[in-house]
Order: structure tokens, then sequence, then C-alpha cells
């Protein structure tokens, strides 16, 4: 029964529901159209091996003891390339990049494949060039401060970013934006449709009378249509007219 109490509610302010749905809609849609601007990503990768010397005489071959210990301290790279004592030494070592710590910190990205030595620093940015200048910077810092903190030279940039490179922009995402507005704007006009008949205290029912009065219900009047109203208006007429007829009398 409370299903389709609720589902009673739904439908009687169904219509309201779905305007506010459609015009959250379209507001999302023309303001992502509009306003938005298209992101940039620049990408640095970055390899993390601890070099060994060989013998005299040895060959070189790769050391698998080295590899798994800088599988290893990829983890902790990741964290510490993100931590302020990078971003800050970036933004002040950098400043024609006109950013703080906090705001590099929204742009940046670090990523690596699972069992490989390598690291992915991506920086997005709503320019290209400008994204560029900041994941290369990020990189280099990154190298110093390993060198610093732990006394290791095993990072090493396999590509940079390349600034002038001409790169297409990422679209802003309408139709996501557009779902995310119907999602939110179905939730508020349900919502609000829940609360005006929580407000709404007329009678309107039966079950009305049971549940706010809490008095038994001794009869009602049933609802009669327009149509079955001019379909019973022709027998009671006919009915008054021939009993009119029936009591007429005539005098001599």
């Amino acid at each position: 029964m409370e299903i389709q109490r609720y589902w009673s509610v739904i439908r009687k302010r169904l219509w309201m529901i779905a305007l506010i749905a459609i015009v959250g809609c379209l507001a999302a849609g023309w303001y992502t159209s509009r306003h938005s601007q298209p992101s940039y990503q620049a990408v640095v990768k970055l390899m993390v091996y601890q070099k060994t010397e060989p013998e005299a005489g040895a060959t070189a071959t790769p050391d698998a003891a080295a590899i798994n210990s800088s599988i290893q301290l990829i983890k902790t790279y990741k964290q510490l390339i993100l931590t302020p004592r990078i971003l800050n030494r970036v933004a002040e070592m950098y400043p024609d990049l006109h950013t703080t710590a906090g705001e590099l910190g929204a742009k940046l990205g670090v990523s690596s494949a699972s069992e490989t030595q390598l690291m992915t620093v991506a920086v997005t940015d709503g320019s290209y060039p400008r994204a560029a200048k900041m994941a290369n910077a990020v990189a280099s810092v990154f190298q110093e401060q390993v060198k610093e903190l732990l006394n290791l030279s095993n990072v090493f940039v396999i590509d940079w970013a390349d600034p002038s490179e001409a790169r297409g922009g990422a679209a802003p995402s309408t139709a996501k934006n557009v779902a995310i507005a119907l999602v939110l704007t179905l939730m508020i006009g349900g919502g609000l449709a829940f609360l005006l008949e929580h407000m709404d205290d007329s009678v309107k029912d039966e079950r009305d009378v049971r549940e706010r009065l809490n008095m038994p219900l001794l009869s009602d009047i049933p609802r009669i249509g327009r149509r079955e109203l001019a379909e019973r208006d022709g027998s009671p007429a006919s009915s008054l007219k021939t009993r009119r007829s029936s009591n007429v009398t005539l005098d001599a």
C-alpha cells in the first residue's frame, strides 16, 4: 500500500517533476557548451631504476633485485611527488608558471603500470604549452628532491612534454553533465512533490478522512463526470413532464 501511495503522489505531480528535469537539463547543456573550456593534458614519462656497475670484464646484465626494488620504490615515489615539498619547490623555481602548490596539485596526476618501472606524470590545464611546462617542471624538481632526500639517482626522464606540440583539447562532456543534471533534478522534483503533499492538509478522499480525522466514513458522494451528467439529464426531465401532464384537469 505504501508503494501505491508514493506512486500516486508522483503521478499527481508528474508534470512538475518533468518540468524541473527539462529545465535543469537544458540549463546544464547550455552552460557546458557556452562556458566550459577545453582541457589539455601533458605527459612526462619517468623510469625508476638503480644502476649497478658491473665488475671489470663482466657483461652488464639486468639486475632482478634492482628491478624489484625499483618497482617497490614507485609506490613511495607516487606519493612523494604529490607532497607540498615538491609542489612548493616547483612554484618557487618556476614563477613564470604563475601557479601555487594547491593549484598545481589539483591539476597533477601520477600513475604507473602494474609491475613496471615506468611512472607517468600528467598535468591538465586549459593551455597545452602551460600544461607541458608544468609537467616538465614537476619531473625536474622531483629528480632533484629524490637525490636530496634519499641520496638516490634512480629517476630518469624518458619522454619530456613538448610545449610547442600542437594538441587538440578534450571537449567538455555535455552528455555527462546533462545526465548528472537529470538525476539531480529528478531527485529535487521528487523531493519537492513529497514536500508539497506533506504540507497539503486538505481532505480529498475517504483515506484522508480515516488518516487525518480518525473518524469512520458514513457515506460519500461519488464523482460524476460531465458526460454521465448529460446522459442522465434526459430521463428526469421526461418523467417530470409526464407527471405534470397527468396532474392536469380540465374544467367543463
